[in-house]
Formats: C-alpha cells, sequence, structure tokens
C-alpha cells in the first residue's frame, strides 16, 4: 500500500469520521492507496495510534501516480490552522 501524510489543523467544523464522529485540532491526514484500487482518506490526532476513516473519502483511483494530488487536494480543503 501506497501513502502520503501531512499534518493538518482542522477548521471551525472538524474533520467528519465513520468511527467516531467529528474530530478537531492538529490531526495527521493520511491518503492511501489500497490493493483494491481505491484512495482512502484517513486521520488521527497528532501522535495518536489510531486511525479513522474520512467519510465519503474512499474513492477509485486509476493508479498511484493520482495519489499525491489527491493528497494535495485534501489537505487543501482540511487543513484551516487560520481556522
Amino acid at each position: 500500500m501506497s501513502s502520503l501524510t501531512t499534518n493538518i489543523v482542522a477548521g471551525p467544523g472538524g474533520v467528519m469520521t465513520d468511527e467516531v464522529g467529528v474530530v478537531t485540532g492538529e490531526l495527521t491526514l493520511a491518503s492511501e492507496l489500497g490493493t483494491d484500487g481505491a484512495a482512502r482518506l484517513r486521520v488521527q490526532y497528532l501522535g495518536a495510534g489510531e486511525w479513522y476513516t474520512v467519510t465519503g473519502a474512499t474513492v477509485p483511483v486509476s493508479g498511484g501516480d493520482c495519489l499525491p494530488a489527491l493528497h494535495a487536494q485534501a489537505v487543501g480543503i482540511l487543513n484551516r490552522p487560520e481556522g
């Protein structure tokens, strides 16, 4: 599995996850390409061990070369350090 990670700060509404609902604050965002050909976004609290799937953020992709662009877009949308 291929993956990219970036530390972000979630905006005022946080990031909705399948497992625990909204997470807020300082997070690590991971974009991962699974063996099934789908890209997934997951987040964890900065420095924590448990990962959560971002709701609605599993998409089919044509290959691993799409992952950097997908990750950059996700960071651009979810990273809101200014609030």
